[in-house]
C-alpha cells in the first residue's frame, strides 16, 4: 500500500535508504526484527556492545521515515485554509525557526512548518559529518544535542497528526498504525531521556493511557 498522495510526493520524501552492508543497516535490521516481537519496551533499549550514538541515530532516521509517512496520508486535511497555524490543540501554538535562514521564530501555516522542519531534518540526516554511516567516522560531540533537537521538533508532527487530525486518521484506517508509532517513539524517547517532559504537555494524557496499558499487562 501507498502512503503518499501524488500532490506531497514531491514536497515529503523518506530519507535514503541506511546503506546495505554497513553497521547502522544491521541495526536497523536488528530494530525490526525485535519490533517485530510486538515488545516496544525491549525493541528500545539499547543492543548490548552498541554505540549509543549510531542508536539514536539509526533510529532518529527510522522515526523521521514514519512520520513522513504518516503525515503524508493526511496532507489532503492539512492545508493553510485548515491549519492556518502549526497547533496541537489550542494551549499550544508552534513558531518556526532553524537559527539559520529563519533566526526569528515566524507563525506559519501547519504544512508550511512541517515542510520547513522536514527538509531541515532531511539536511542534517544528509550530513556525514553529523550523522556519520561510514565505520570508523565518530559522531560529534555535540550529536546528542542535535538529536534531542530533531526529536522534540519530530514530536511536534504527531501532536498536530493527534489533536487537529485524527477523525481523517480514523476515516483512513491508520489508526493502530499512528498508535504504534507514537508508542514506539515515547517508549524511545523516554528510555534515553531524549525529550523533557515539559515538551510532551500536549500529549501526556494519551501518553499515560498508550503506556499504562502495557504497564497493567505486565
Amino acid at each position: 500500500m501507498s502512503f503518499w498522495f501524488a500532490k506531497s510526493a514531491k514536497t515529503f520524501k523518506p530519507k535514503k535508504n541506511i546503506p546495505e552492508g554497513t553497521h547502522q543497516y544491521d541495526l536497523m535490521k536488528h530494530a525490526a526484527a525485535t519490533l517485530g516481537s510486538g515488545n516496544l519496551r525491549l525493541a528500545v533499549m539499547l543492543p548490548e556492545g552498541e554505540d549509543l550514538n549510531e542508536w539514536i541515530a539509526v533510529n532518529t532516521v527510522d522515526f523521521f521515515n514514519q512520520i513522513n509517512m504518516l503525515y503524508g496520508t493526511i496532507t489532503e486535511f492539512c492545508t493553510p485554509e485548515n491549519c492556518p497555524v502549526m497547533s496541537a490543540g489550542p494551549k499550544y501554538e508552534y513558531h518556526w525557526a532553524d537559527g539559520k535562514t529563519v533566526k526569528k521564530p515566524i507563525k506559519c501555516s501547519a504544512p508550511k512548518y512541517v515542510d520547513y522542519l522536514m527538509n531541515w531534518v532531511q539536511e542534517q540526516l544528509d550530513d556525514e559529518t553529523m550523522f556519520p554511516s561510514k565505520v570508523g567516522i565518530r559522531f560529534p560531540k555535540d550529536f546528542l544535542q542535535s538529536a534531542k533537537v530533531i526529536l522534540k521538533r519530530l514530536f511536534r508532527v504527531y501532536a498536530h497528526v493527534y489533536h487537529q487530525h485524527f477523525p481523517h486518521i480514523v476515516s483512513l484506517g491508520e489508526e493502530a498504525h499512528l498508535n504504534t508509532s507514537f508508542k514506539h517513539f515515547i517508549y524511545f524517547v523516554q528510555e534515553f531521556g531524549l525529550i523533557e517532559k515539559r515538551e510532551l504537555a500536549p500529549l501526556q494524557d494519551l501518553i499515560d493511557r498508550l503506556t499504562n496499558k502495557d504497564s497493567s499487562r505486565s
